[in-house]
C-alpha cells in the first residue's frame, strides 16, 4: 500500500466543507497523499486520521504539493485564503462556485501568479463524491494541458467533463444547468400547487409527473438543432400560435383551484411577445432570442 501511495499524485486540498470533506476522502481511499488545510482546524483533524497532513497554514499547504485544488465558499474566499501564497510553478484547480467572469478573470490573476489554472464546477452533491454510480461529475475549462496532466487523479471523486479552453467555461454549463433543473422545479411547484386542495395523494401525482418530464426532455435537442440551423420552424409540431392559444386555459385552472400564476405567466408573455414579433409557425425556440437582447 505504502508502494501504491508513492505513485499517485499528490493533492493539495484547501476547503474542508462538506464538499471538500467528500473529496478528501476519495482522494485518500485512491491512495493519494492528501494536504489539507481549512479555516477551522478541528474539520482537519479526522481527515488526519485516516492519513492525511493537515497543514497550519495555507501558505504551507501550497506548498506542500505542486497540485493545489480549491473547494471554497466563494471567489472572495478564493482571494482571501491565497493571499501571501506562493503559486509559482502551482498547478490551481478552482473548484470553488463563481461566475463565468469571475473564473476568467481568476485565471488571468493565478496566471500573473506563476501558476497553471484550471477552473471545475461540481454536478454533484458531497454524497454522490466517489460513487460512480450515483453519476456526478465536474465541468473542467481552461489550460487543456493541465487538465490532460491531471485527468486520472481529478476523475478520482468524480467524472470529468472537459469545456473548453475559455476558463469561464465551466462556470456557465454549471449555471445553464442548473437554471434548467430550477426552471424544471418552478414547474413541478405549479404542478403539485394546482392539485394541494384536491383529494389526489402526491406521491401518486409523482410518477406521473417524473415520467411527463423525461418524456418532453428530448426536445431540448431540437431547440438546439433549431438555433443552429436559425429555422425555428423546422420540425415543429406544436407551433407558438398554437400554444399561445391555450395558455389562457392553464391561468384560469390555477385560478379556479386558487393557485397563484406567478410561476406561468412570465414564461407566457414572453411567447405572446414572441408571436407578436415573429411567426405563429415558430417553435417556442424564438422565446430565446427575447432574452438575449
Amino acid at each position: 500500500m505504502a508502494h501504491n501511495t508513492l505513485e499517485k499524485t499528490p493533492v493539495t486540498l484547501l476547503g474542508l466543507g462538506a464538499m471538500g470533506t467528500a473529496l478528501a476522502r476519495t482522494w485518500l481511499a485512491a491512495g493519494h497523499p492528501l494536504t489539507v488545510w481549512n479555516r477551522t482546524p478541528a474539520r482537519a483533524e479526522p481527515l488526519a486520521a485516516e492519513g492525511a497532513r493537515g497543514a497550519d497554514t495555507a501558505a504551507e499547504a501550497v506548498a506542500a504539493n505542486t497540485l493545489i485544488v480549491v473547494c471554497l465558499l466563494d471567489d472572495t474566499s478564493v482571494d482571501q485564503v491565497l493571499a501571501g501564497t506562493d503559486l509559482v510553478g502551482r498547478d490551481l484547480v478552482n473548484l470553488t462556485t463563481s461566475t463565468p467572469d469571475q473564473a476568467r478573470a481568476r485565471a488571468e490573476w493565478a496566471r500573473e501568479r506563476g501558476a497553471r489554472y484550471l477552473d471545475g464546477k461540481i454536478m454533484a452533491v458531497p454524497p454522490m463524491i466517489g460513487v460512480a454510480e450515483a453519476g456526478g461529475y465536474v465541468f473542467y475549462s481552461g489550460s487543456p494541458q493541465l487538465f490532460e496532466l491531471h485527468r486520472e487523479t481529478l476523475a478520482v471523486p468524480a467524472g470529468t467533463t472537459y469545456v473548453g479552453e475559455n476558463a469561464g467555461f465551466a462556470a456557465l454549463y454549471d449555471v445553464a444547468l442548473l437554471s434548467a433543473m430550477y426552471a424544471m422545479f418552478a414547474g413541478a411547484t405549479h404542478a403539485f400547487a394546482l392539485t394541494r386542495k384536491e383529494d389526489i395523494d402526491p406521491t401518486a401525482l409523482a410518477p406521473l409527473l417524473a415520467d411527463w418530464l423525461v418524456a418532453m426532455a428530448p426536445a431540448v435537442h431540437q431547440t438546439a438543432d433549431q438555433l443552429r440551423s436559425g429555422d425555428y420552424t423546422k420540425g415543429v409540431v406544436s407551433n407558438l400560435a398554437m400554444q399561445v392559444a391555450g395558455t389562457p386555459t392553464f391561468l384560469r385552472t390555477a385560478e379556479e383551484q386558487g393557485v397563484s400564476p406567478e410561476l406561468l405567466s412570465p414564461y407566457f408573455e414572453l411567447m405572446r411577445r414572441r408571436l407578436a414579433e415573429g411567426s405563429g409557425e415558430e417553435d417556442l425556440t424564438g422565446v430565446i432570442d427575447l432574452l438575449v437582447r
